[in-house]
């Protein structure tokens, strides 16, 4: 007695839809993630009557000067002689060379804190400088 055999069922998952589900999770994701804003120092800007927004963030590095002398930029804290050093490195980066330098400086901080910021800026040649402020009302 011959026995037939019997067609072998494949068991798998349908791909049809999974393009579908992929762009959806993209999606969900896009639209449900925060982007980190620098937080910085806490300091008090000087106010000026009339302000000018930057054309773009793109290639900007955001230093922050408190009342003590404390110095960060990006988010992170560096000394003053450093300051020259990493300034540098982000003006010669290849991938996104820098194009401005954005100072939030306390209204309460020495000027001599801020000249020797200039003078290590100048020895980055990062000479292209912009200064926060509030607007006054």
């Amino acid at each position: 007695m011959k026995f037939q055999s019997k067609q072998k069922v494949e068991a798998g998952i349908p791909m049809s839809s999974l393009p579908d589900i992929v762009f959806l999770l993209l999606i969900f994701f896009m639209v449900s993630s925060v982007f980190k804003e620098f937080q910085g120092l806490q300091v008090t800007l000087p106010e000026a009557r009339k302000i000018e927004k930057l054309a773009g963030k793109r290639d900007v590095a955001y230093m922050w000067v408190n009342k003590g002398g404390e110095i960060s930029i990006d988010d992170r804290f560096v000394s003053l002689g450093a300051v020259s050093g990493i300034v540098y490195k982000k003006r010669v980066d290849p991938m996104h060379p820098l194009k401005l330098v954005s100072m939030k400086i306390d209204k309460g901080t020495e000027m001599g804190v801020i000249t020797d910021i200039h003078e290590e800026l100048r020895e980055a040649d990062a000479l292209n400088v912009n200064y926060s402020t509030k607007l006054a009302n």
